[in-house]
């Protein structure tokens, strides 16, 4: 059975940075695309960025240009560190492969 395991979050004053990791098990991480989505209280869960098994990555909407999730194939763990966090980023932050989501980490972005 596929696990993936989230950690990370916390409260980030605006401008700050955080890095989420996420541990996968019963699977090979390298061997898949590997996500981060999010969900903000009354919206749509929502895609942030995802690696493929080549390493290659994409970003949506405001994560370009702040977010870097990267893979360390040691630990089996995807990590998405963000910079320059704004309030706007606060949300529930959730770990996917395919069918498999982790029980989320909590990213609260205030002064």
């Amino acid at each position: 059975q596929v696990q993936l395991v989230e950690s990370g979050g916390g409260l980030v004053q605006p401008g700050g940075s955080l890095r989420l990791s996420c541990v996968a098990s019963g699977i090979i991480a390298s061997d898949y695309a590997l996500a981060w989505y999010r969900q903000a209280p009354g919206k749509q869960r929502e895609l942030v960025a995802f690696i493929t098994p080549a390493g290659d990555t994409e970003y949506k909407g405001s994560a370009k240009g702040r977010f870097t999730i990267s893979r360390d194939n040691a630990k089996n763990t995807v990590h998405l560190l963000m910079n320059g966090v704004r309030v706007e980023d606060t949300a529930f932050y959730y770990c996917n492969q395919g069918r498999w989501w982790g029980q989320g980490t909590q990213v609260t972005v205030s002064s």
